[in-house]
């Protein structure tokens, strides 16, 4: 005889026992039940993803928690709700392979609601396979911890602090007040930063560690008022010992409450920092002083750098009104009228480049340095600048080799790096007179690079850390000019398109100046200085422009 569920299939297991039968229409009505109760719940985001990790189904708790519609989120990747740190690591992908070696996987971190807010959750990731084994795809429940977290961090923080305070309890004066603010508990520390015992100041209100103008303001009670509305007061400020001398105090205020949330008094902790405030000061004291010093020496090279030019300017303009003067209705020396006005535009070029200088310094130090990237050849800049300057090479006695076989192309400022190039050789023709200087353009582990190596009187090794700095030089001013400004600027450059300079000098044997530069507009390299080199420049100063009319140094 038939059960009443006996449709046709059969009513027994294979080992005989009874099987409950289920019509496939109560399999649709539980399916529908069971669907229905997922959508409804609130408190977890449950979701399904297919075998590559697309969301296929989506409930109301997942909505709320994440903050996404389904027909905003169907059909996306999952790992849109990881931080971007987890997608460059590919820590999504890695899950979902955890979950098919293992079946399963849970954690607990953070993750990203649409907003792009964050919020610290309890995730479970489950496979989903058919009768056969093969994956079909994933169950995903996730949690929102983040009150949980918050909790749990308190209590951390709140834990490591009572651990400090124990561990260095002799460094701290730690003791209670009353709600009305007076000493009802003191330790050892608290006796020895205020001088007062226990049985001397249990009762006293607090405001007598403070200096009386303080007490007039109302200040000790204002910072019971900001503990108690705020939690907590904290600050810095000069505290009274019992003998009346002053020491500086950096002080925390918490407010204890009870279960009932009624406040029933303060922990007052305070420790002596008098020492610390006093090398602070002498520390600012020292660096005033020295930007006073390195304001005065600039005015001092500033003052005679611009005068330079404008003496044998001042001379040739006379000269040629004298001839001018002279020879009203003759005709005039056309030759000695040219080269005094050559003469005289070459130094108001060198007061320009003095000026230009000391205007990129200020763009430098506004933030307002800016580059024009466009394709270019870095060797053929190379050629330009060592063509460029061919005749003052003559001029000092050095004979200039370039190798550049072949183009280098990249993504600069090619203006930038014309100055950088002009500058580190007009520095080795400066440093290198009469002697040979080698400029070598090429390609180094992607990056490309220029080098300047002159054989002159090289850098003192104490020196060469500081020659990239602004206004400083290696050098007696006396003999050499520039405002020390020239690797410093070239510094900036480099740096400003992701690479970095620096030097390797011997005294008496030269200097080399590499440059090294990523090639593209979002190429990041890093760029480790080589060895034995100074990663912070400093050097010889701004690139000079050598005048045989200009008068000798004083």
């Amino acid at each position: 005889m038939r059960s009443p569920l006996d449709d046709g299939q059969p009513p027994a297991s294979a080992s005989g026992g009874d099987i409950a039968y289920v019509s496939p229409q109560s399999a649709r009505d539980m399916g529908a039940q069971l669907r229905l109760f997922i959508d409804s719940v609130r408190d977890y985001a449950i979701l399904t993803l297919d075998p590559a990790g697309y969301i296929v189904s989506w409930n109301t708790g997942a909505e709320r928690i994440k903050g996404y519609k389904a027909e905003e989120i169907l059909g996306q990747h999952f790992s849109r709700f990881y931080t971007p740190e987890d997608v460059a690591s590919g820590r999504p992908q890695m899950e979902l392979e955890i979950v098919n070696r293992e079946g399963r996987f849970e954690e607990e971190a953070w993750r990203v609601r649409k907003d792009g807010s964050l919020f610290w959750a309890n995730v479970v990731i489950t496979a989903m396979r058919d009768s056969q084994g093969q994956l079909v795809g994933y169950g995903k429940v996730t949690r929102d911890f983040t009150e949980r977290k918050q909790t749990q961090e308190r209590l951390r923080q709140s834990e490591e602090r009572f651990r400090l305070l124990i561990e260095h309890v002799q460094d701290y004066a730690i003791y209670m007040l009353d709600a009305d603010g007076r000493v009802s508990t003191w330790n050892a520390g608290a006796e020895r930063f205020k001088q007062y015992k226990a049985e001397e100041i249990i009762g006293q209100h607090f405001s007598r560690f403070f200096p009386p103008e303080d007490v007039a303001r109302g200040k000790p009670w204002h910072a019971l008022q900001v503990a108690a509305s705020e939690g907590r007061f904290e600050e810095e400020a000069w505290r009274v010992r019992k003998d009346g001398s002053l020491f500086w105090a950096s002080v925390v205020i918490t407010a204890l409450h009870d279960t009932h949330g009624q406040l029933v008094g303060y922990a007052k902790v305070t420790r002596d920092i008098t020492q610390r405030k006093q090398n602070q000061e002498r520390r600012e004291l020292e660096m005033l002083r020295d930007a006073v010093r390195a304001r005065d020496e600039f005015l001092s090279v500033a003052s005679h750098e611009l005068k330079t030019p404008l003496t044998p300017l001042q001379l040739k303009l006379t000269s040629l009104l004298r001839v001018v003067e002279s020879n009203p209705s003759a005709s005039l020396p056309v030759e000695r009228i040219a080269r005094d006005l050559e003469v005289a535009r070459r130094q108001v070029r060198k007061l320009s480049d003095l000026i230009e200088d000391l205007l990129d310094v200020s763009r430098i130090s506004m933030g307002q340095l800016r580059l024009d990237r466009a394709p270019m050849d870095l060797s053929s800049l190379a050629r330009e600048v060592v063509v460029r300057y061919a005749p003052q090479a003559v001029q000092v006695g050095c004979a200039v080799t370039l190798e550049a076989p072949a183009p280098i192309e990249g993504y600069w400022d090619r203006a930038r790096l014309d100055q950088v190039i002009t500058n580190l050789l007009t520095n080795a023709l400066k440093y290198g007179a009469g002697k040979p200087i080698h400029v070598r353009v090429r390609v180094d582990s992607a990056l490309a690079v220029v080098s300047v190596r002159d054989e002159g009187i090289g850098i003192p090794h104490e020196d060469q850390p500081r020659v990239f700095e602004r206004f400083v030089r290696a050098v007696s001013e006396r003999n050499y000019g520039g405002l020390g400004l020239g690797l410093f600027i070239t510094q900036q450059i480099i740096e400003a398109h992701g690479g970095i300079v620096q030097v390797r000098s011997t005294p008496g044997q030269g200097s080399t100046f590499t440059v090294m530069l990523p090639r593209g507009p979002d190429v990041e390299t890093n760029v480790t200085p080589e060895a034995g080199a100074a990663s912070e420049p400093g050097a010889a100063g701004a690139p000079p422009d050598p005048d045989p009319d200009a008068p000798p140094e004083p």
